[in-house]
């Protein structure tokens, strides 16, 4: 049994987005409005719909596709700016109440930004909290009977959807059995990722079990420096109690 909140936003729901949103693809400004909408593909979290009047002119470029997507019917265009060529890119709405609104593929573009703040991954989600809480609860982090990680001082992270994670102080971890990693990942509520380590027991090497923020977006500043791991995937005690590994879509 899960022991933190799900997403719970329906599949279709439309909002209107009060927050200035623009996007670039190869240093040209392919959007910028003020009137964009919210729109849940999926539970967990919306995509941007932008009105066609607030597209840069010429930048879609029609493909003559016409697609039934999972909010309507649309019109696939690719995507042409800074000299760049980004086929199937785009949709153009044209039933419902998205109808004469743009769709993007989020990779397309080079940056989003949400008025001057840069937006990684997908659009943060306005129903979703993410909390970062200081804690005196004693957190141990162990794979196979091997110590990884133990601390009294641990910064919990509480975001909708996702189990709590607990970000501990570098002291507190057993930097025998981590090993640095090239991985660099994005979060849309945290930012940038500076660090990853996978864990070597043995013979084998567990990649990527942790990471760490050095420069997090404001919100989460309590993390700065700090180590997380993926509770899916290692054996975690809050007080000595032992915590299930949680099912989610990081699980392996």
């Amino acid at each position: 049994m899960r022991d933190y909140p799900q997403a719970i936003t329906p599949v279709g729901h439309v909002e209107p987005i009060p927050r200035r949103i623009r996007a670039l693809l190869g240093g040209t400004t392919v959007l910028d409005t003020t009137a964009a909408r919210y729109a849940w593909e999926w539970p967990f979290y919306p995509q941007y719909y932008v009105p066609m009047a607030d597209i840069a002119p010429g930048v879609l470029v029609d493909e003559g596709v016409e697609e039934e997507r999972r909010l309507g019917t649309a019109r696939r265009h690719a995507l042409h700016a800074g000299g760049q060529t980004r086929p199937g890119a785009a949709w153009v709405h044209a039933t419902g109440d998205l109808r004469d609104t743009v769709r993007f593929d989020w990779s397309a573009l080079d940056a989003w930004f949400e008025e001057d703040e840069e937006v990684f991954v997908h659009p943060r989600n306005p129903y979703v909290r993410v909390d970062a809480l200081r804690s005196t609860r004693t957190v141990r982090v162990e794979l196979d009977g091997v110590l990884l990680a133990e601390s009294s001082s641990p910064v919990l992270v509480f975001e909708t959807g996702l189990p709590t994670r607990s970000y501990l102080p570098r002291t507190a971890l057993r930097w025998a059995a981590l090993e640095p990693s090239d991985t660099v990942t994005e979060c849309p509520y945290k930012g940038r990722t500076t660090a990853y380590w996978s864990v070597r027991i043995g013979d084998e090497l567990h990649r990527d079990l942790a990471w760490s923020y050095d420069f997090p977006t404001r919100q989460l500043l309590p993390v700065a420096g700090l180590v997380a791991f993926y509770d899916e995937m290692v054996d975690v005690s809050v007080d000595g109690h032992p915590r299930p590994r949680p099912v989610t879509h990081f699980s392996q």
